[in-house]
């Protein structure tokens, strides 16, 4: 055990306290324990550190970028289009199914897409025409004789169509120049398109690459 007074004692407290100012490795006299001083962090570096800190938290809270708008042509629910929204279970619910009010998880790559797009045409408003279909609405426009697969990919959560309105449009875009817009995304999945006066829009699925015009 180390020695608890007198003139060695003094001695070595002195010894600590100036290892500790300058940041010095010291060997303890006969009877005391070894000591190691590091060397303190000086007011800079810590300094740093804080800086450091405050931009990640900068990074962390940067708030969502706005894109446009989606609107349902069916039930007249809005929604904002931002970088983070809507959230994929958000967008699988403004999707559900407009007759039976039953929803399908609706594949995330699609309302990806519709960013992707929203990225060259800001602030536009997309008008979904059709998102996830039941088996009963579906059955029921294909006996109606509209153009629908009896094993559509709408009723599997895998298909959105839908119109890209520009800003202070009426009219979407050409579903002719969207489908090439579409694809130069690098999009590999099915396209069809739609220009009749009733039916202007495009169609968009993560199924087999193919293309169709309605």
């Amino acid at each position: 055990m180390a020695p608890t007074s007198g003139p060695r004692t003094i001695a070595w407290i002195v010894v600590v306290l100036a290892a500790i100012v300058g940041g010095i490795t010291v060997e303890a006299p006969a009877g005391y324990e070894p000591l190691t001083i590091h060397a303190p962090l000086s007011r800079s570096s810590l300094a740093k550190g804080k800086d450091a800190d405050a931009g990640a938290a900068e990074v962390d809270i940067a708030p969502p970028r706005l894109l446009g708008t989606l609107a349902h042509l069916h039930n007249d629910e809005n929604l904002v289009l931002t970088t983070s929204e809507p959230t994929d279970a958000r967008f699988t619910t403004f999707l559900a199914d407009r007759v039976t009010a039953s929803s399908h998880a609706i594949d995330p790559r699609l309302l990806a897409l519709l960013r992707t797009l929203a990225e060259s045409h800001p602030g536009a408003r997309f008008e979904i025409v059709s998102g996830y279909r039941s088996e009963k609405l579906n059955e029921q426009r294909r006996k109606k004789g509209r153009h629908v697969a009896s094993h559509s990919q709408h009723s599997l959560g895998q298909a959105v169509d839908f119109r890209l309105v520009p800003p202070g449009e009426i009219r979407g875009v050409d579903p002719r120049v969207l489908e090439k817009e579409i694809r130069a995304t690098g999009w590999d999945g099915g396209v069809g398109v739609y220009t009749m006066a009733s039916d202007w829009f495009v169609h968009a699925d993560v199924g087999k690459n193919r293309r169709w015009n309605g």
